[in-house]
């Protein structure tokens, strides 16, 4: 399969021709007009999205700041040095994992989020939403300001892990094995890909062992297109307002989504472009 990118700026683009319909694999799928799937990388912020001209999506998809300030490797071996407590503290003790945690804007954020959706169809199973990931004390907050920005429902995801981070608290207390997020949308309810069958509101968490890691609150790509491909259809638009590793916009690239996506920090950004999603042209040439 032919892969392009385009960097301007700093802008990644990522333009990937979709098969044809004449593979067995793609019989029988609605056919996506245009033939292109775009996925963009903006270092930029979120609030700067209206000089991009970008789509409105049918999902917004984000991870953000869990606000446990320079606690953020408490729990976890990198705290010390080679995770050994005897050679003394590392660099991250006492540190937040990005000093942009702090200036986070939580109501900008939603504003962003309602304003790039797009508006509830008449038609059922149709309409957008958000998912946010989030810690566990801040799910219900996330629900109540998004009713003040049109989102006037939500409900709760619950993700199991068969591991914890929190290696340094394990003879001390049960440890945290969860992760958590909150479906956000409007009135009517989202769009909704079962298959037939019935999905839980808790989901496993896969261990991405052959995905580099390069964001320490990078999400597992594997659950990130289960999300997509129950949310949204092939050719839909997803936004990723904090995209981080960009997880978020390599699954849905691979889904045959178009993707948008925002990150502020230099380094995360590079990062991104030369390691995450570069992977995504490896990945499909050999489609």
């Amino acid at each position: 399969m032919e892969v392009n990118k385009i960097l301007q700026g700093n802008t990644l683009t990522v333009l990937k021709n979709i098969p044809t319909m004449k593979n067995k694999k793609w019989a029988g799928k609605k056919k996506i007009d245009p033939s292109r799937i775009k996925t963009e990388l903006y270092h930029d912020n979120f609030q700067n999205y209206k000089k991009y001209g970008i789509p409105k999506a049918q999902l917004v998809i984000a991870d953000i700041p869990y606000n446990i300030g320079i606690n953020a490797y408490g729990s976890s071996t990198e705290w010390y040095i080679d995770g050994d407590n005897k050679k003394g503290e590392s660099s991250k003790a006492g540190k937040q994992f990005f000093n942009s945690d702090k200036n986070f804007n939580l109501v900008e954020y939603m504003h962003f989020c309602s304003t790039l959706l797009i508006k509830e169809p008449k038609e059922k199973n149709k309409a957008p939403a958000m998912i946010v990931f989030c810690a566990f004390n801040q799910m219900q907050m996330l629900i109540e300001v998004g009713k003040k920005y049109g989102f006037n429902n939500g409900y709760p995801l619950f993700f199991i892990k068969n591991y914890s981070p929190q290696v340094l608290k394990a003879n001390m207390k049960i440890v945290g094995a969860t992760e958590h997020a909150v479906v956000l949308y409007r009135n009517k309810l989202p769009k909704f890909n079962n298959n037939g069958k019935m999905i839980f509101n808790w989901m496993k968490w896969p261990h991405d062992k052959k995905i580099i890691k390069i964001h320490p609150t990078q999400k597992p790509i594997v659950l990130l297109k289960n999300l997509i491909n129950i949310f949204t259809d092939e050719g839909d638009v997803v936004i990723d307002p904090v995209a981080g590793s960009g997880t978020t916009l390599r699954a849905a690239c691979e889904l045959n989504r178009h993707s948008y996506g925002f990150e502020i920090d230099r380094n995360v950004y590079k990062n991104a472009k030369e390691k995450m999603l570069r992977n995504i042209q490896i990945s499909f040439l050999k489609y």
